[in-house]
């Protein structure tokens, strides 16, 4: 059996190294337009190169964002930027705009395209209409279901890939309009506000003496607020439909969530391919504890099992434990036996660390001793990305992670199954 690709996002260069170094075999990125995370710090073509050295060197691929739904002022500068990715070789391109297709195939003629999510493909007939358009990928939509994925599957001849893991949006697909009705700026061009994780109170004024019941906390009602996308119980079944690609969400997310997102989904692949067995509960127990860690809310398993009830964290839900990235390791001093780490939250002596390496390893951290870059003691690591010294016996591998660990699990809540269920 094909063995899948694990394809994690890259929202900079140093999301990038992390995802490869912890187990991607692809990532995908997008440039600094065009992209529909403009938000994100994004590549300049001189950072998309110096990405694809780096992912050569390990050969693994790179995949560039071009999936905005472009308006006529946006077609002006795309083919100059086409023909610059063709040159540059990079692995593929991810579509969603027929003219933005069009376009492609006429300036980036040798580059593979992926048809972005944003294309709702939920049909096999869609599916076959766009593979005759030149497309050679698929982002399915994610409200299918399992054995909707499975026919598309069997009855078209074009790759499928899937998101498995990351946020989910409320509209269908992420074609949403709240963001520029309320904000003025537009999701469908990468700058959306996220209005579904706002705090809302329901009225309709035609409808008197007619109430709408709210989910509520003390802090309002968050009746568009989507949970986390999380199909690790179901990576079995959907190695076994032949699924070419796992895709998991989140190029503004922290290095902290790439390496742990990427560690465990590599180990979860990797493990099934060996030996086609089911994943047993303590697997599970322990992959879904990790990826709870750097969640950002209570996992669902979207619309794999059909229509759920279990797809709006209405509640939002509070974490109980999540882990905080302090900072990544750079480098390492041989005559002093330290580890040499850009800070990134506010850490120091009698903190419970762990350092998490590419590879899969999870160490603990016993610190009490801590130097600033000229090796003075220090009590803290306070300033924003301020390179700091920690002893250690042995060098570790750059991009190791260094985080503030959190023991206690999240339980249920963060279940990818309903409540009161087993994963």
């Amino acid at each position: 059996m094909k063995l899948p690709e694990l394809l994690m996002p890259a929202g900079n260069l140093e999301k990038l190294k992390t995802a490869i170094l912890f187990g991607a075999d692809a990532v995908y990125l997008g440039g600094k337009e065009f992209s529909l995370r403009a938000a994100a710090d994004n590549f300049t073509l001189e950072e998309i190169g110096v990405g694809l050295t780096f992912a050569r060197q390990y050969n693994k691929k790179v995949y560039v964002t071009v999936n905005i739904l472009a308006h006529n002022r946006d077609l002006k500068e795309l083919p100059a930027y086409l023909e610059k990715l063709e040159e540059m070789k990079v692995s593929g391109l991810i579509v969603s705009d027929p003219g933005v297709i069009n376009l492609a195939r006429r300036y980036a003629p040798s580059l593979p395209l992926t048809l972005s999510t944003q294309a709702s493909v939920t049909n096999y007939e869609a599916a076959a209409f766009y593979c005759g358009l030149g497309v050679s990928r698929i982002v399915l939509a994610r409200e299918l279901s399992l054995e909707e994925i499975q026919e598309i599957k069997r009855r078209v001849a074009v790759e499928i890939e899937m998101f498995i893991h990351g946020a989910m949006c409320v509209s269908y697909s992420g074609r949403c309009l709240l963001s520029h009705f309320m904000t003025g700026r537009s999701a469908n061009s990468g700058a959306c506000a996220h209005p579904c994780r706002y705090r809302y109170a329901l009225l309709e004024e035609k409808r008197p003496g007619q109430y709408f019941p709210l989910e509520e906390d003390g802090h309002g009602s968050y009746i568009l607020n989507s949970r986390d996308l999380c199909l690790l119980e179901y990576l079995p079944q959907l190695i076994e439909a032949g699924i070419d690609s796992f895709k998991v969400e989140g190029r503004m997310k922290s290095p902290l969530y790439v390496a742990s997102a990427a560690s465990v989904y590599r180990r979860a692949i990797d493990r099934y391919m060996s030996d086609r067995q089911e994943f047993s509960s303590e697997e599970l127990e322990n992959w879904i504890e990790e990826l709870a860690q750097t969640a950002t809310r209570p996992f669902t398993n979207g619309f794999i099992a059909g229509e759920s009830p279990f797809l709006q964290d209405s509640d939002k839900q509070e974490k109980q434990t999540r882990a905080e990235f302090c900072g990544i390791v750079h480098g390492y001093h041989k005559s002093r036996n330290m580890l040499r780490i850009e800070q990134r939250a506010n850490f120091g002596p009698g903190d419970p660390l762990q350092l998490m390496v590419p590879g899969g390893k999870t160490l603990p951290l016993q610190l009490e001793e801590l130097y600033d870059e000229e090796f003075n003691r220090i009590d803290r690591a306070r300033h924003a990305r301020q390179t700091v010294y920690i002893p250690y016996p042995t060098p570790l591998s750059a991009y190791t992670i260094l985080r503030r660990a959190q023991a206690a699990h999240m339980g249920g809540r963060f279940s990818c199954a309903p409540k009161g269920e087993k994963i």
